[in-house]
């Protein structure tokens, strides 16, 4: 999800903190994730231990939507196999639209008009045996429900549940109706949440800010629909030829297979009601394996452009992309070039790894958020803006469904990397925009008493401090390390991270041990620094020396965050000179860094900083000679 600080909250002064600066080589941890390496479930490698673990489950889930009413009702039957080592007494589950339930905490406000009864659970079945919906101990997003029978280790269960709720209207938090005829339906089913071996249940409530953590599983989903309305999901659509009309799926099949943009739906098919097979009620059959959640778009007036390319060279598989909208919207008419090419940028230029979904669908919704295979985009009006929006939320394909992180806990584990990814993935897709995104902000409150470490769990965290730390933080911790290897070095490293954490649940330090290994250097001292240490970045030019042509310039760290050296050299007969240090030039936890410089001829004065240069105080970032 893309996050946005308002102007007033930029406007405050910042309070600076002084701070030191030293070499590390270990990294605190607390005691509960230090019992994890102890037990050998994660290693201190940076690959998962010889006895890691994690749960999972198979739904299969029979879901009907009233659009008049919005009412959304169905049935589910989840099978849970329990990998860990510990016998389960009951059972957490999330019940996610209970954010809407009356008398739910919340972060942000839900229009009166918007309020409801919450998720009504109605029978339930724990292996074929009816229990008692009165033992439910729902307590806002979660539910707890006890086993009759202990769940043993290695073992499964079967569990049967009937539920229904009203989608939202007009307050929007990540799912809700869009307009009249267009809806974006997440967070629908009642959802086992995450066992782990750090913390046991997932009990965290969701209030509206943090995110999500859910397990990897497999989902067999049938969704009921009238006529005249498609459904875009999750997985893969497997009964195409009994909802759609054999000139749509002819499209649709050819878009799956050949590279240029078509209109799988257009404006002309919708008025002539040419698009669905005509029955009461349709019901579209997705399937999605190994994923961590399932969600759908339906609509009755939008339009759907489509395409593929070749995401994996060496074996040439394909992913489909999507951009579906209402044609009012015609901004949004570009948005399948700028999702076409992120997914083409992630696959072949950052971070270099093949699109693993088999098709990417960006939704014209109202919301700025992401969920595997698909993506809720509201329209703007400003291009620049599309394109970093589009990129942003198709990267979070990688991180966290992908890898699977604890956005709940960790939000910087996935929103930073969607914030690198933006970064460099928006002048790849148009040379011409640079995007800041973030850097205004961070300068502004770094080293304030709003300024947390990075570190910090994000669920104590909130407005200010929840935004720096789950976005442009991590993302220029990312960006330092990678100029500081290299961009190969860099992504052998990450490759390694990603390999051996894709499909499962890493934390932070199985993150900072893995990129270590995989880039075969001790990052420790960073870490420490970037993601553990308070402080701030400030770097000055602080003393300038010439003889002639020959010049040395002194670079000062104020702060303690250590911070790449980019120096420009203007000359007088117009040309300039770049010089460039890593972070690696901090290492040794020294407070200043020589420059020495060789020109043909005088230079008239020096510029300190670039683009992505975290600094709180740029005043002394010129000498004019």
């Amino acid at each position: 999800m893309k996050m946005f600080l308002s102007t007033c909250l930029l406007g405050l002064l910042a309070l600076m903190l002084s701070g030191g600066a030293s070499a590390q080589d270990t990294l605190p941890m607390p005691r509960n994730v230090m019992q994890a390496y102890e037990k050998g479930t994660r290693s201190l490698t940076g690959e998962p231990g010889k006895y890691y673990w994690q749960n999972q489950a198979h739904y299969t889930i029979d879901v009907h939507f009233t659009p008049e009413t919005r009412l959304i009702w169905g049935k589910e039957t989840i099978r849970y196999v329990n990998n860990s080592p510990d016998t389960l007494s009951y059972f957490w589950f999330k019940l996610y639209p209970n954010f809407y339930q009356r008398g739910a905490a919340r972060s942000t406000a839900v229009l009166p008009q918007d309020l409801t009864d919450g998720v009504q659970i109605g029978t339930y079945a724990i292996n074929g045996v009816a229990q008692d919906p009165g033992r439910l101990n729902i307590r806002g997003t979660n539910m707890i429900m006890p086993a009759p029978h202990p769940l043993m280790p290695h073992d499964s269960v079967q569990i049967e549940l009937a539920f229904n709720y009203v989608l939202n209207k007009t307050s929007h938090q990540r799912t809700g109706e869009i307009e009249e005829g267009a809806y974006f339906i997440a967070y629908f089913f009642p959802r086992l949440a995450v066992y782990d071996d750090i913390d046991g249940w997932n009990s965290f409530p969701y209030n509206g800010l943090q995110e999500f953590y859910n397990d990897f599983c497999d989902f067999d989903v049938r969704i009921h629909v009238p006529d005249h309305y498609v459904v875009w999901a999750t997985g893969d659509l497997i009964n195409a030829d009994e909802v759609l009309q054999p000139a749509i799926v002819a499209r649709l099949h050819e878009a799956e297979s050949q590279d240029n943009i078509r209109f799988v739906i257009d404006s002309n098919d919708i008025q002539l009601q040419q698009v669905t097979i005509h029955r009461p009620i349709n019901v579209w059959h997705y399937v999605a394996h190994h994923v961590t959640d399932f969600v759908f778009a339906t609509s009755n007036h939008y339009v759907w452009q489509s395409t593929s390319l070749v995401v994996d060279s060496a074996t040439g598989r394909r992913t489909r992309v999507d951009a579906v909208y209402d044609p009012r919207h015609t901004d949004y008419a570009e948005v399948i070039d700028f999702a076409r090419k992120t997914v083409e940028g992630i696959s072949y230029y950052f971070p270099h790894w093949p699109y693993p979904y088999p098709h990417e669908t960006v939704v014209d919704g109202l919301d700025q958020m992401e969920y595997p295979m698909m993506v809720n985009d509201n329209p703007l009006s400003n291009r620049a803006s599309t394109i970093e929006l589009t990129d942003h939320e198709i990267f979070h394909t990688l991180f966290p469904f992908f890898m699977g992180t604890n956005e709940t806990k960790y939000a910087w584990m996935d929103e930073g990397w969607a914030t690198l990814g933006e970064w460099i993935l928006t002048p790849y897709i148009d040379s011409t925009i640079h995007d800041p995104y973030g850097m205004q902000a961070y300068d502004h409150f770094a080293g304030t008493e709003l300024d947390l470490p990075i570190i910090t769990l994000s669920t104590q965290q909130e407005g200010t401090d929840y935004y720096l730390n789950a976005y442009p933080k991590p993302a220029l911790g990312y960006l330092y390390v990678r100029d500081m290897l290299g961009n190969d070095l860099f992504q052998k490293a990450l490759h390694h991270y990603m390999q051996a954490w894709h499909g499962k649940h890493p934390i932070p330090y199985d993150f900072f041990y893995a990129m270590n290994a995989g880039a075969g250097r001790n990052l420790n001292w960073f870490w420490k620094k970037w993601f553990f240490d308070a402080g701030f970045p400030d770097l000055a030019i602080s003393r300038v020396s010439h003889h002639g042509h020959k010049y040395t310039v002194i670079i000062r760290s104020i702060g303690n965050k250590p911070v790449p050296i980019h120096l420009k050299a203007y000359l007088q007969n117009g040309d300039s000179l770049e010089i460039h240090r890593d972070i690696s030039c901090w290492e040794k936890g020294n407070t200043e860094v020589m420059i020495p410089i060789k020109t043909p001829v005088p230079i008239t004065h020096l510029v300190l900083g670039s683009l992505y240069d975290a600094d709180v105080d740029q005043s002394n970032n010129v000498y004019r000679f």
